[in-house]
């Protein structure tokens, strides 16, 4: 059996440096489109913003996904929306413990928040390439 070959280093870090930048996208929208999170500061900050929220995602969501399971197949998935507005608002108490003004206001708009950063990040990574879109192509015969 053939092991497929990792990619190279560069492109590791590529991948890396492009989803991080693709966060602080996502992360600039939702502070742009959403009452109730706010950002105050240099843009670079933002960055700051975007790499707590992955190291928080990495850390967190895997564990929160699976003490929670049975709320998720309960409510079809939905309660991922929960799941996601609380790493929003961890990401804001750990992003205040640094000096950055990154603050969520209520509950209801982290959940806001974590829908729009999603969709932002999924259309991002789409695009640039990262996420393949799933097509299949059906040939009939005549």
């Amino acid at each position: 059996m053939i092991q497929p070959t990792p990619p190279p280093r560069w492109q590791r870090a590529r991948s890396l440096i492009l989803r991080w930048l693709i966060s602080t996208l996502a992360i600039f929208a939702a502070v742009y489109v959403v009452p109730g999170i706010e950002f105050a500061g240099p843009g670079w900050q933002l960055g700051i913003v975007a790499a707590v929220f992955g190291l928080v995602n990495l850390a967190l969501r895997p564990l929160l996904t699976l003490l929670t399971c049975p709320l998720i197949i309960l409510s079809l998935g939905l309660f991922t929306l929960v799941i996601n507005a609380l790493m929003l608002l961890v990401t804001a108490q750990i992003a205040a413990s640094f000096g950055v003004q990154f603050t969520v206001d209520r509950f209801f708009s982290a959940v806001l928040g974590g829908v729009v950063i999603s969709l932002v990040s999924l259309l991002l990574n789409v695009l640039a390439g990262e996420i393949a879109p799933p097509v299949m192509v059906i040939r009939r015969e005549r």
